[in-house]
Formats: structure tokens, sequence, C-alpha cells
């Protein structure tokens, strides 16, 4: 897969002015309408494609972090096809796309689900099943629309062009006007008999179970694109995709940052100057680490290979940080106290130079 920002020839810090001056450049260049040469097709999808990605600020921020692997099928925002991606920038050529360059047919509008994932389903990954309510081809006219029998009829009105043309003056003088053909919508085919189970719309609604596939490195912000499962299209149209969008739970204790894994543990101050082993709670479960003697608050201790896997590449994973948080004591009995001040009368007569007060030479 070549890389985004070498296929438009822009620097990664290219700010989105760039980016699309420079997808203006290659869409004039290699667009099928004006480049009849073999592989310009391509290299226009390909312009397409980069430009989807490094136009959307998240979207090209996975890519910068994960390559190909954070976005394929992860919620790359549709555009409407690269035809229209296209005449968004320029408007189309020669009046505008004709009922044939269309079709009778219309693809199905893409659909949004939002899914909350716990905090380990998105660390490790989840097949989870979700119940969506989209369209389908009716059954009846297996999608076009028409009474089973008959079926659509070219429009009068614009011949199946699906545009009609009037006469505009202006001050520059006239001009045709090109517009969708008011009868057909722009399909250029009417449906004189129509379907009477979809009222000649070629869809019906229904509710469909769906296995979603969490993947595991699954981070917030992050869309996950199921193709084909969105709306049916209008007259047998390919269907829309459904884009899921996943929120993640947090969790009590431990946060997440990139790949790795936060978290806090207190111990009291004779653990710190003594060592120990505690027990700890990580994403892998109930973990024994070591305190070594003399541990200083706030100290980070590493867990390597203990934190979120990388998304793509499971088996790599990030480390767990864990600080460390000493806990002094408000109050102490009067033993405890005695035995304090004999250890700092003891560590004093060891000839370490006081500084000031009782314990003075304690900490030096």
């Amino acid at each position: 897969m070549a890389d985004y920002y070498n296929l438009l020839g822009i620097s990664r810090d290219a700010d989105s002015e760039a980016i699309k001056k420079a997808y203006r450049r290659m869409a004039r260049k290699y667009h099928p309408d004006i480049n009849k040469e073999p592989g310009a097709e391509d290299r226009f999808k390909e312009a397409s494609r980069a430009y989807e990605v490094l136009s959307d600020p998240q979207t090209r921020a996975r890519y910068d972090q994960f390559g190909e692997a954070g976005i394929s099928g992860g919620g790359i925002p549709d555009t409407g096809g690269f035809a229209d991606l296209f005449e968004s920038f320029f408007g189309g050529f020669g009046g505008g796309t004709t009922a044939s360059q269309r079709g009778f047919v219309r693809k199905g509008e893409d659909l949004q689900l939002e899914l909350a994932v716990d905090f380990n389903e998105a660390i490790f990954g989840q097949e989870r099943e979700v119940q969506v309510r989209h369209l389908e081809a009716c059954s009846t006219c297996k999608g076009n629309g028409a009474k089973t029998g008959s079926g659509p009829t070219t429009c009068t009105t614009c011949g199946g062009e699906g545009q009609v043309q009037r006469a505009l003056r202006t001050p520059l003088g006239s001009f045709a006007q090109v517009a969708p053909c008011p009868t057909c919508a722009g399909g250029g085919q009417v449906i004189k008999d129509p379907c009477s189970s979809c009222n000649g719309e070629g869809v019906q609604s229904v509710r469909k179970k769906l296995l979603v596939n969490i993947p595991a490195g699954m981070d917030a912000g992050i869309r996950l694109r199921i193709c084909d499962e969105g709306n049916a299209g209008l007259r047998g149209g390919p269907p829309g995709d459904l884009y899921v969008f996943v929120t993640i739970k947090p969790h009590p204790i431990l946060k997440r940052e990139g790949i790795s894994i936060l978290s806090e543990v207190s111990i009291n101050y004779l653990q710190a100057i003594l060592g120990d082993c505690i027990e700890l709670e990580t994403i892998n479960g109930a973990e024994t680490i070591e305190i070594v003697p003399g541990t200083q608050p706030g100290k980070v201790l590493t867990l390597v290979g203990m934190g979120v896997p990388k998304l793509g590449n499971p088996v790599a994973r990030g480390n767990h940080l864990v600080t460390v948080r000493v806990q002094l004591p408000t109050k102490i009995s009067l033993e405890e106290r005695y035995l304090l001040e004999k250890l700092a009368g003891h560590h004093s007569a060891k000839g370490h130079t006081q500084k000031s007060g009782l314990f003075g030479g304690f900490f030096s």
C-alpha cells in the first residue's frame, strides 16, 4: 500500500489546504472523464482514498500512528463515492452526469450505531452481537419497486436522461441550465404500477442481528465499518455501510493512555523503607509485584508487556506504569513513637551530620 503523503506529493506536516490542493491537482489529471489512459482511473481512486484519509483529522491521526492497520475497517468517512467526491470540488463535466451514468438505481444510505464496550473488551477484543433496523430489498418485488409482472418504464419528460434543460438569460448572455427531471427525480425511469408491499420504493424495514468484531487495541474515537449493512439502495441499488461508533466504559482503578496502562498503588512508610510484595490489579488480573527497599514516593514501576496490544499487531503490547504513593501516619501510638525515636537515635549515633531537630540525621 503506497504512502498516502507520497501519493499526493505532500509532506507529513501538510495542512488541510495543501492536502485539498494536492488532491485537486491529481483529480484533474487522472479523472476517467478526462484521462482515458490505462491506469488513470486507478490513480484517481488512489488519490481519492488518500484524500478521504488525510482530510479527516481523527482518521489522519490514526493513520500517522498505526498506518493502514489503524484505518482498515475503522470508519473512513463516506464521501458518496469517488465521482461525487470529485463533483464536490469541480461540479462535474459537460453540464452534469446523465441518467445513463448514474443509472436508475441508487446506493443506499449509510447507518450509524453507538456501541458501549467494557474497558477490557476494547483492550483484548471481543465479538459482540448487535441489533440494527435497516432497509432491505423488498421480498415481493425483489427491489425494483414495480408490481409483479410489470417494471420501470422510460420517463417521457426527460426521455430517460434524468435531466431537463432550460434557457437562462442573464446580463452576460443566455445559458442552458441543467436540472434533475422533476418527474423521475433524475432516475430516468418511472414506475406506473408500484409494488403494493413497498409502495414502489423497493425496500422494507427489517430488524437484523449482526456480529461486530471489536479488534484488540480498540481505542475511543475509532469507528468500525461493516460493509453493505446499511440501508438497501433504491430500485435494487447497492446497500450502504454500517458505521459503529465505539465508546469505552471507564475502569474503576486503571486508566489508559495510548497503549500504556496507568495505575497507582499506596504503601505505608515501613513498606517503602523495608520493601514488600504486594498484590496489584492489572488488565490480566491480580499480579504480585515487588516493592524494593528504599522505594521513594512518586517512583514509577514499569510492568513490561502488560499494557494494551497495538491495533493491527496484537502481539506487540505496551507497558503498565504504576506510580507509588507513600502514606505517612497522622497519629502513632506511644510504643511506635518510642521505637521510632530509638531508631532515630541509633541512626544519628552512626556519625551522620545532624541538621536540625530530633530526626535531622535520620534521612541524611
